[in-house]
């Protein structure tokens, strides 16, 4: 087998709380809490499963497909950019995704599995094969101070050794 890795991140700052955008993060709406100043719905985690994606394709998901489906079709659904994400991988069959979540809001604690179960269910993969961790950040960064929120993602792969001749 052919093992990869690919690394992923993406960040964004929140709206102005009056804002009525919805605050979407894998997939889920956040209650209470502003959506992102972003041209999609923003969802930080799908955007970055969609970087470590791009980094394992060669294929530039969020500059390219997804901003063409935002921009000509009118797309905002980070769903439909991540199951574009997926198809790139060719041959690759997804192993295991890993999250880590930045930010002082929204409280990620009690949707951590409620999370984990719709990126399984996106990626089509075992619920085994999702981990997220988050942190608030302590105050150390614009996320700490609750301005936004950042996601790094790991995404692993592998596929079949070809045959030698």
């Amino acid at each position: 087998m052919i093992v990869r890795t690919g690394i992923g991140q993406d960040s964004h700052r929140f709206l102005p709380v009056e804002t009525s955008k919805p605050c979407i993060i894998a997939g889920l709406i956040f209650e209470h809490t502003p959506g992102f100043n972003a041209n999609s719905d923003g969802d930080i985690v799908f955007h970055a499963i969609c970087n470590a994606i791009s980094s394992l394709s060669g294929v530039l998901i969020l500059g390219n497909i997804a901003d063409e489906l935002c921009l000509k079709d009118g797309i905002t659904d980070s769903e439909v950019y991540l199951l574009e994400a997926i198809k790139t991988l060719g041959a690759q069959k997804v192993t295991h995704v890993s999250i880590t979540l930045e930010g002082k809001k929204p409280k990620f604690k009690d949707r951590i599995q409620a999370m984990r179960e719709n990126i399984a269910r996106v990626m089509q993969i075992d619920l085994s094969q999702v981990g997220i961790t988050a942190t608030s950040g302590e105050g150390l960064t614009d996320f700490g101070c609750g301005e936004g929120v950042q996601c790094f993602a790991i995404v692993t792969t592998c596929q079949p050794t070809p045959l030698s001749p």
